[in-house]
């Protein structure tokens, strides 16, 4: 306690302001600090000494006067209304602003001298504050906040009216802006919620500084339904976003403007109640949360969250179509699988004759590319597939089965949504064992058909014994085979990605309206050709973008990290099947007997495992943060996985019987 009292001594009401809040700096840490040091914080150590801080003061009419005078010589030097209307809150509507503004405060020291209360609260407060100061009681609280509230020029009152003006305006601003009024749902904006908070915040003050509680107490109320019908109104715009494009700076002021209608109530809350009330606890917490919740990590996590949200449910639409969920199903699966083969049994032989002509590593990676996109274009325009493309595109399908994970779930509902989880994850997989299957029963023999007929009809196979060699070389498992099928895993994801945000491009900027009523684009092809033409890119846009940027990520992105010195290399297993089955046509049968074969061989099915594997797993992530799935509810989705593998490891291999 000596400590604290020589804190009180040093406090100088005429100090500098830079003097004044390292004095007050200084105060608040011998109120945390901890017994002995490195030792972690007791949150009953700070409250003890708030405790003797406040007898003290209690029982020393001198000392508690000279606190009260330094502590309105602080207030009168900083902005009290600003701390609780704008700390936390972006000070540009944009994301990318945001970004830059808090790599400034976390790369750039701070100075003690500043009017901005939200900067001087950042010094007084650590995230560990959080803890005691939850734990604060109400013989704490009114003191205290009867110390802070003298100090004020008008007193509490008037700052937190100050701090809901503030606020209502930014709300109002806001919300009258074109990007987000016209996406707010019209029949919400008919009582025009945001116009009339400002007169009901002025009638609140009026009447609550008449003293008429009952008047305070109605237009409180009123404006409490103003603010939950800004909020419906605000919900709406990611409604809009869902059917016509998402935006991430249009997120991110939607989601700015529900925290400051969350303010405004926690400060409507604060405002009716007496200062040692949980109202006035929770206010300051929440301020004091916010220095916490001011890295990089969180923003981005918290916005590119509901995007993730948005592009998930967007792309389910496209995924539903790759799940197969009963045997007739899965036997066309295998149909469009075979179909897929024979086509990527083309692209084999491209991209050994694309390498023989001996090109540059960026020109030979560019044709490659080029190669297996038109590839892949050919696959989806017949309705066929390729293997492992599939979990990327169909992994956010998963999220719909994740919406019985909510908060305030009964356990009905939970099991249910788990159950279901299963079910779909053993779905997606067997769809996918269809469709490798499908392509490499084809892809192989048809490649190794064409050696034999190439060695019959012109004395030598397309694929020389030289390439062969290599092709043992590169694709053997005592290799780096798997590092690049987890890689191949990456691109498969990251062209989903891809997709994802060229068809949110497509809708958010309405490009099929374009193509359909543009006079130019109708001239040129004709009023019903351009109608058409909308549709048919309105439907496949996702796809054709998914397969383009596959294909030329397959072949340029390794090319281009060649020139950095980094040797990665893609295998995909049709391909790498192929491959392999040019490589026997041109060794022979005398190859079965090798064991650099069978390595490549065993080398597939780690390379299928892992295509499917890591694009799966990362497109899962997506789905999973789209729905914030809690930390204790993925552990019980591990849990139902495991306890279906266990059980039933086939279902994830073929479907079940069909019941008559």
């Amino acid at each position: 306690m000596q400590a604290l009292h020589d804190h009180l001594q040093a406090l100088d009401p005429e100090a500098p302001r830079a003097q004044r809040h390292l004095a007050l700096v200084a105060l608040l840490d011998g109120v945390r600090r901890p017994v002995r040091a490195g030792a972690p914080l007791d949150p009953e150590l700070p409250l003890s000494r708030l405790r003797a801080l406040c007898q003290h003061l209690a029982d020393t009419p001198d000392a508690q006067r000279r606190l009260q005078d330094f502590l309105a010589a602080v207030a009168g030097g900083v902005d009290a209304p600003a701390l609780l209307a704008d700390h936390g809150f972006a000070r540009q509507p944009s994301l990318l602003s945001e970004v830059r503004r808090r790599l400034a405060l976390r790369w750039l020291p701070r100075t003690p001298d500043t009017d901005d209360l939200g900067e001087l609260l950042q010094l007084l407060f650590r995230p560990g504050d959080v803890a005691w100061l939850r734990a604060l009681p109400p013989e704490l609280l009114e003191p205290l906040g009867a110390l802070v509230g003298q100090a004020l020029p008008q007193g509490w009152p008037a700052a937190l009216h100050d701090a809901l003006m503030l606020l209502g305006s930014a709300v109002a601003g806001a919300a009258h802006g074109p990007d987000l009024r016209r996406r707010m749902a019209p029949e919400l904006l008919q009582s025009r919620p945001f116009r009339q908070l400002p007169a009901a915040l002025s009638a609140l003050r009026t009447a609550q500084e008449a003293g008429d509680v009952a008047e305070t107490l109605r237009q409180a109320a009123y404006l409490r339904a103003l603010i939950e019908a800004c909020r419906e109104a605000a919900d709406s715009v990611f409604q809009h976003l869902e059917a016509h494009g998402v935006s991430v700076d249009i997120v991110f002021s939607t989601e700015q403007l529900k925290a400051r209608l969350a303010r405004m109530e926690a400060l409507l809350d604060a405002l009716l109640s007496p200062p040692a009330s949980g109202a006035w606890r929770a206010l300051l917490v929440q301020l004091v949360e916010i220095n916490g919740q001011r890295g990089l990590r969180q923003l981005v996590g918290e916005q590119f969250g509901l995007m993730a949200r948005q592009m998930a449910e967007r792309h389910a639409e496209t995924g539903e179509h790759y799940i197969t969920t009963d045997r007739a199903g899965y036997r066309d699966m295998l149909r469009r699988a075979a179909g897929g083969g024979l086509v990527i049994a083309g692209t084999t032989f491209a991209k050994f004759g694309i390498a023989a002509v001996g090109l540059g590593a960026f020109w030979t990676g560019l044709w490659s590319g080029v190669n297996y996109a038109i590839s892949f274009l050919v696959v989806m325009l017949l309705h066929w597939t390729v293997a492992t493309k599939q979990p990327a595109m169909t992994a956010p399908a998963l999220a719909d089965s994740l919406a019985g994970l909510k908060p305030n779930r009964d356990d009905a509902e939970e099991d249910a949504a788990i159950e279901g989880f299963v079910d779909r994850v053993a779905q997606l997989i067997r769809s996918q064992f269809a469709g490798i299957v499908g392509n490499v029963a084809i892809c192989g023999p048809v490649v190794l058909a064409v050696q034999l007929i190439a060695q019959q009809w012109q004395g030598a196979p397309l694929v020389g014994e030289a390439t062969a060699r290599y092709v043992l070389h590169s694709q053997t498992l005592l290799g780096p085979t798997l590092l690049f099928a987890a890689f191949t895993g990456v691109l498969l994801f990251l062209s989903s990605l891809v997709a994802g945000w060229a068809e949110n491009a497509f809708v958010f900027h309405r490009l099929d309206s374009t193509l359909a009523w543009n006079p130019r684009i109708a001239r040129v092809l004709g009023a019903k050709r351009a109608q058409a033409w909308a549709a048919w890119w309105r439907r496949n846009i996702s796809g054709v973008v998914a397969n383009t940027s596959l294909g030329l990520m397959l072949g340029v992105v390794p090319a281009l990290l060649a020139f950095v010195g980094v040797g990665l290399e893609v295998r995909h297993v049709t391909l790498s099947t192929g491959q392999l089955a040019a490589a026997l046509g041109a060794l022979g049968p005398s190859l079965l007997a090798t064991p650099e074969f069978w390595w490549c061989m065993a080398a597939l099915v780690g390379i299928g495992v892992l295509n499917l594997g890591v694009s799966f797993w990362l497109a899962l992530r997506v789905a999973i943060r789209s729905r914030g799935v809690q930390v204790r509810d993925r552990s019980r989705l591990r849990a139902a996985l495991w306890r279906r593998v266990r059980r039933d490891p086939m279902s994830f291999l073929r479907p079940p019987a069909e019941t008559p």
